[in-house]
C-alpha cells in the first residue's frame, strides 16, 4: 500500500508520489531564533522528523532542507533592545535549538540561514516588481500586490472576495482574515540592522525568505513543504503567491501541517503558567525519550493534549520497550523456534507499516508494537520462547525505533548537557533535586557497572542483602537500573 498523506492544498488525503523517481525534495519551516523552542514547536519538528524517517524507511532518497529564520521583526527589535548585532543575538538561540533537536533525536536536515541569502532575496523582489507583482512604497519598502494573484487563498481556503486593493500590512505575523499587500522588503529605519542591496538598504520580509531559499535548494517546483498549522496563513499562503508569481509554475506538490498542542487541556500561554520549553521539562526530571514519545503519540493532524500524567505514561511505555529489548538480548532461551512468534513479528511490522502509510497514524503503530510485546512476554513467561524467535522480534523493535527513536539508552548525557546550560545561565535552582543528584552521581563506564553488578550478585548469593541493596541503590543513583531475573541480574541505563 502506498503512503497516503493529507494535502492541505487539496484538502484531502492523497497518495504521495514524488515528482521524480524515488527522490523526495522536502522543505520544512524551521525556528525563528529569537528565544528557546517550546514543546509546541517541537511537536511539529518531531512530526516532520517522523515523516522524513518513514520516507527513508520506505526506500525514498530524501533531500530535507530547513531554514533558520535569523532576521525578522522580533529579532530586529530584541537585538536593538540588547544593544548587540543580529548575528550575536541569534547565535545563542540557534545553538540552543540545534542542541534541543539533538536531545530529542531529531535528525538534522540541511540548514539554510536567511542572512546568507539577502542578496538573492533582493533579486527576487526586483523580478516581482518587473513582472508587476511588487511595488515600491515612498519609504523604499516593497510590497506584494495580492490583487495581481487571483489564486490567493487556495491553501488556507479563506474567502478574500472583499479584500481592499492596495491596503498594506507591515508586520511579518498576522492572523486577520482580510488580506493585505504584505511586505517583501522593509526599508532601513534608524537604529535597526539593515543590508545594502540593489533595491536599497533594508531587510527582507519573513515570507520572501522561505520562497527564495526553498527554490534555490530544491527547484522551482518540489515535492513537499512542511510546518505547523499556524503557518498556513499568512506565511505559506504568501509563499505560494510570491513563488508562483516569480516562476509561473506550481510551487509545491504536497503541503504537510502539524496541529498545535494543548497543555493540560488549555492553550499554552506564559500568562497561564503552562508554557514549557524542552529545557524546562528536562530540568523538572522528564527524560528526552519520554518527551519525544509523548509528542509523537497522537497523529500529527490531531490535537495532542500534553499532560504530566501523559508524560509519566510515556516514560513507562519507553521503559517497557527497553526492558523487553533487554530481555530478548540477555535471557537464555532454548534452541529452536516457537510456532507463531516469527509470524507475530512479521505481522507487527506489517501493521506498523500500514498504520504509518495511513497518513502517519503513529498511535496505531505504537499500539501494534505493544500488542507484540504483550504476546511475546506472555510466551516467554510460559516458557514458549525459543532462541530463533529473538531475531524477528528484535527486527520489529528496530523497525519501530527507526521512526520513533526513543529506545537508545542515551538520555543521561543529554540531561547532563541541559544541567550544564542551567549552571551557566544561573537557572540551576529550577532543576529538580532528582535531576541534580543523578547528574552529580558517579558516572560509571560499562565495565565499572559490570563489576558492581557482579559484586551485588556475589552479595546476594552470600545472603548479604544489605550490601546487595546498597550496591543496587548506588547504581540506581548513577542512572543504572538492575533487574533480577531467573538467569541472573541484567542492567541498563535509564
Amino acid at each position: 500500500m502506498p503512503l497516503r498523506l493529507y494535502n492541505t492544498l487539496s484538502g484531502k488525503i492523497e497518495e504521495f508520489r514524488p515528482l521524480a523517481d524515488n527522490q523526495v525534495r522536502m522543505y520544512a519551516c524551521g525556528p525563528t531564533v529569537y528565544d528557546y523552542g517550546h514543546i509546541g514547536n517541537f511537536r511539529t519538528f518531531i512530526a516532520v522528523d517522523g515523516l522524513r524517517r518513514f520516507l527513508r524507511q520506505s526506500g525514498y532518497q530524501v533531500r530535507h532542507v530547513m531554514n533558520i529564520t535569523d532576521v525578522d521583526d522580533k529579532i530586529i527589535r530584541n537585538s536593538a533592545r540588547d544593544g548587540v548585532s543580529v548575528k550575536q543575538y541569534t547565535e545563542k538561540y540557534e545553538k540552543a535549538f540545534l542542541e534541543d533537536a539533538e536531545t530529542l533525536n531529531i535528525e538534522r536536515p540541511q540548514l539554510v540561514r536567511a542572512t546568507d541569502h539577502i542578496q538573492d532575496m533582493a533579486k527576487s523582489i526586483a523580478l516581482l516588481e518587473k513582472k508587476g507583482f511588487a511595488y515600491r512604497a515612498d519609504d523604499g519598502s516593497y510590497y506584494f500586490r495580492i490583487a495581481k494573484f487571483p489564486d490567493y487563498g487556495k491553501l488556507s481556503k479563506k474567502d478574500f472576495a472583499g479584500m481592499e486593493d492596495g491596503a498594506r500590512v507591515d508586520v511579518d505575523e498576522y492572523d486577520k482574515d482580510n488580506a493585505r499587500d504584505f511586505a517583501l522588503w522593509k526599508a532601513a529605519k534608524p537604529g535597526e540592522a539593515f543590508w545594502e542591496t540593489p533595491i536599497g538598504p533594508g531587510r527582507p520580509g519573513w515570507h520572501i525568505e522561505c520562497s527564495v531559499m526553498s527554490m534555490e535548494e530544491l527547484g522551482e517546483t518540489f515535492d513537499l513543504h512542511a510546518g505547523g498549522e499556524d503557518l498556513i496563513f499568512p506565511h505559506h499562503e504568501n509563499e505560494i503567491a510570491q513563488s508562483e508569481a516569480m516562476t509561473g509554475k506550481p510551487f509545491v506538490h504536497f503541503w504537510f501541517h502539524a496541529r498545535f498542542l494543548l497543555v493540560e487541556g488549555e492553550k499554552m500561554s506564559k500568562s497561564l503558567g503552562n508554557f514549557f520549553t524542552l529545557r524546562d521539562l528536562v530540568l523538572k526530571g522528564h527524560k528526552p525519550s519520554s518527551i519525544r514519545y509523548l509528542l509523537a503519540s497522537v497523529p500529527y493532524r490531531n490535537q495532542l493534549n500534553f499532560t504530566f500524567n501523559g508524560l509519566k505514561q510515556a516514560a513507562e511505555s519507553v521503559d517497557r520497550l527497553r526492558t523487553f529489548a533487554l530481555r530478548l538480548k540477555t535471557e537464555r532461551f532454548s534452541k529452536g523456534a516457537s510456532e507463531g512468534i516469527s509470524e507475530l513479528a512479521k505481522e507487527t511490522i506489517e501493521r506498523m507499516r500500514a498504520a504509518l502509510e495511513d497518513d502517519l497514524n503513529t498511535a496505531q503503530a505504537q499500539g501494534a508494537i505493544f500488542e507484540m510485546v504483550r504476546r511475546a512476554n506472555a510466551a516467554a513467561d510460559a516458557g514458549q520462547m525459543r532462541k530463533d524467535d529473538i531475531s524477528p522480534l528484535l527486527c520489529a523493535v528496530e523497525k519501530f525505533d527507526e521512526i520513533f527513536a526513543v529506545l537508545k539508552d542515551d538520555d543521561q548525557p543529554k540531561i547532563q548537557r541541559v544541567l550544564e546550560w542551567a549552571r551557566t545561565e544561573g537557572k540551576l535552582k529550577e532543576a529538580s533535586q532528582e535531576v541534580i543528584a543523578a547528574a552529580n552521581a558517579q558516572q560509571l563506564s560499562d565495565a565499572e557497572v559490570e563489576e558492581k553488578v557482579a559484586e551485588m550478585e556475589q552479595a546476594r548469593r552470600a545472603r548479604n542483602f544489605k550490601q546487595s541493596d546498597a550496591i543496587r541503590a548506588e547504581l540506581h543513583a548513577a542512572g543504572i537500573i538492575v533487574e533480577i531475573t531467573k538467569d541472573g541480574a541484567r542492567w541498563r541505563r535509564k
